[in-house]
């Protein structure tokens, strides 16, 4: 019988020449295993796949810098737009307060009138109060432009004064206002004047006559006033056309509520100026005087004027397009409501035109809007 043997490698400890080698039991000493100096054996070469698969390739990584390529782009245009917006593009409505001068500005002086109830009429109480259409509008641009209304000063204006901007404080001194909101009506003759700047239109109305009411017969139109004695306010719109149309003799006052004591006390036969002016006086006549509608076709369009400062006549406009175009901006029509529907509902003031309900329209001015403010409709505007 064949006698198997285990191969056993020398211990690694043990000095000579054959430490570590293989060596087989039961042979001579020192004489070591035939099969030790052989290659280790090695695994068998892998075999090929009949169906190789493509190599991955880096999808997710083109797209994702696609991406990042496309968001930089975006960002690149934004940034130069931006850049062209703010180089080349209208001011921003903080950039024209600065302009306007009303950033260091602690109070607004107003002139306004002072004499006519329902449009502007100071209290007769020694205080320097102020009640009306005209001056809720005041209060109204006052508010957008950053004027509280204990910030609002207003100072009684007369007619041939509105021009030159300047009204008399309480001293009796004669100062620059900043705005004059005075039933104003805008006319080619006063927008050729360099010192007036006219904002947009905020009401309009039109020309009237007032008589007592012993008047015989109605004033149908100014000719019929020929041979009269009428009274109207000087270097106002009314002068002229009752100028151009007959031969009356006409008195001019600086104030209507002188001409309308005038015409009480039977000194004038007729005072005539705008409707909306002479309204209130009716209806506070207890039916003493009449008013008569006398078809002139021309509007009475009451504005602003701001004289030569031209970013302020911007902000005024761009608070009357608000108030015109927000449907949540109600002041205009709450003021409306307020001081002049109680004069159409006097007896003898129906069936006038004394000022229109709505709101002139107003178009956008140019100041420079960011893409994430509210916008407001744009409405064509007709010309009148």
């Amino acid at each position: 019988m064949t006698e198997e043997h285990e191969d056993v490698t020398a211990p690694s400890g043990k000095a000579g020449l054959f430490a570590g080698k293989r060596w087989r039991p039961g042979s001579s000493a020192g004489t070591p295993d035939p099969r030790a100096d052989e290659p280790p054996h090695l695994p068998a070469d892998p075999v090929p796949d009949p169906f190789p698969q493509p190599e991955p390739q880096p999808v997710k990584r083109f797209r994702r810098f696609r991406i990042a390529a496309w968001i930089a782009l975006v960002l690149a245009a934004i940034v130069v737009g931006a850049s062209i917006l703010v180089t080349k593009g209208p001011p921003t409505e903080a950039e024209l307060r600065e302009r306007a001068g009303l950033f260091n500005k602690d109070r607004l002086r107003i002139g306004v009138k002072s004499d006519t109830p329902g449009i502007a009429l100071q209290e007769k109480t020694g205080r320097r109060a102020f009640t009306g259409f005209d001056i809720e509008i005041a209060y109204m641009i006052a508010a957008d432009l950053g004027f509280s209304r204990d910030k609002v000063d207003f100072l009684a204006i007369e007619t041939e004064d509105r021009a030159r901007m300047q009204a008399q404080d309480v001293g009796g001194r004669f100062v620059m206002v900043d705005l004059v909101v005075a039933t104003f009506s805008v006319t080619p003759e006063r927008q050729q004047n360099p010192a007036v700047g006219f904002s947009t239109p905020y009401l309009y109305t039109e020309q009237s006559v007032v008589t007592r009411s012993d008047y015989p017969g109605k004033v149908t139109s100014l000719g019929q006033l020929e041979g009269k004695k009428v009274c109207t306010l000087g270097t106002s719109t009314s002068e002229d056309e009752l100028e151009r149309a007959t031969r009356a003799t006409v008195t001019a006052r600086n104030l209507i509520s002188d001409c309308v004591e005038g015409l009480k006390k039977e000194e004038f036969d007729a005072v005539t100026t705008d409707a909306a002016l002479l309204a209130g006086f009716v209806a506070e006549s207890g039916g003493r005087l009449r008013h008569h509608d006398i078809a002139l076709e021309k509007t009475e369009m009451w504005a602003v004027n701001v004289g030569t400062n031209a970013a302020l006549r911007t902000l005024v406009n761009l608070s009357l397009y608000r108030s015109y175009a927000d449907p949540q901006d109600q002041r205009w029509e709450q003021a409306y409501q307020r001081y002049i529907d109680p004069l159409l509902a006097v007896e003898a003031n129906r069936g006038l035109n004394v000022a229109q309900k709505e709101q002139p329209c107003a178009l956008p001015p140019e100041v420079r809007r960011w893409p994430w403010e509210r916008s407001l409709p744009v409405q064509e505007c007709s010309t009148r």
